[in-house]
């Protein structure tokens, strides 16, 4: 019997999340407040999924590239793709997080224009859905996951800049309450946008709490700077960290004027993605961070742009 309970446990779904909200958000007001009760997440738990760009040296996306041109490993264990596909068509699950602190008021029209006309680039309606949320002092939802992009847009000319700078919060909320709802999760693009200089002050959540929810959430975190003064700062190290681990990109326009080219870039990245799944073997459910290394055969001339690993659920 013990031996079947286990068998049955590991094809279930299973929590996935160690912290939650402690309630729903007002409605007038939703923003991050600090986690009791984990909220139950289903998802299938013996399926890894992995959202991936791939380039060349020149940093010129490589898109004609099979199932078969692709190695994982995990732990040094060789892996079995299952499902693999070209995802410039997977419905798209989208955060804008935009840096609202003082920090950075001289650069914030700049900030809402540019991200106005991101947001009509990459969010077709009735497919791909996506949220604004600012944070200074903390992180406020100011439009929910939805395809009306005038909406989206008026959310974004609505903000005012003010306060401190509540960056790891903001990133925590967004995973854990509103990207990782869409289940199955292989079914859907994950994927974060901030806007901010990296400094955060003001954060309950610390910086790898923050990495480890999006991890948790399968989310590609992309950031721009908006550090200006061509001198890197510690907040850039750690937009640099976030989105290296999670398989996106850091950009770092020198002129508030270049931020619309950095969307533009990444709106690119988003349409020249890949998607593969596999299933862990051996199958492991100890709640730990699992590493993957994940490459193109034969090609040490091209670079895949994926995250580092994923955490097992515990059961």
């Amino acid at each position: 019997m013990k031996k079947r309970g286990a068998i049955l446990a590991l094809s279930v779904f299973g929590l996935v999340t160690q912290a939650a909200a402690q309630r729903p958000p007002e409605p007038t007001k939703p923003v991050v407040e600090q986690a009791d009760e984990p909220p139950v997440i289903s998802v299938d738990v013996t399926r890894v999924n992995m959202l991936f760009t791939v380039t060349d040296k020149k940093g010129r996306f490589v898109t004609d590239l099979v199932k078969n041109d692709f190695e994982v490993v995990e732990t040094k264990h060789p892996q079995s793709i299952i499902e693999f596909n070209a995802e410039s068509d997977l419905p798209l699950r989208l955060g804008v997080l935009i840096d609202t602190s003082n920090s950075i008021r001289d650069r914030f029209r700049f900030e809402q224009e540019a991200a106005s006309e991101f947001i009509r680039s990459v969010v077709h309606r009735n497919v791909d859905k996506a949220m604004v949320i600012s944070f200074d002092t903390s992180a406020e939802l100011r439009a929910d996951l939805i395809d009306d992009t005038d909406k989206l847009e008026a959310s974004i000319r609505d903000l005012r800049p003010g306060g401190g700078t509540a960056l790891y919060d903001a990133i925590f909320f967004a995973c854990r309450d509103k990207l990782q709802q869409d289940q199955p999760r292989h079914k859907f693009r994950r994927a974060i946008v901030i806007v901010s200089d990296g400094d955060d002050n003001q954060s309950h959540y610390s910086r790898d709490q923050a990495l480890e929810m999006a991890q948790k959430a399968d989310v590609v975190l992309y950031a721009i700077s908006t550090n200006i003064s061509r001198v890197e700062t510690d907040g850039d190290k750690v937009l640099k960290y976030f989105t290296a681990e999670t398989g996106g990109r850091a950009f770092f326009p020198f002129k508030v004027e270049d931020l619309s080219q950095s969307f533009e870039n990444i709106a690119n990245e988003l349409r020249h993605q890949y998607n593969l799944s596999y299933r862990p073997q051996p199958l492991l459910t100890d709640g730990l961070f699992h590493q993957i290394d994940l490459r193109v055969k034969g090609r040490r001339d091209l670079v895949v742009h994926a995250r580092r690993g994923y955490y097992a659920p515990k059961m």
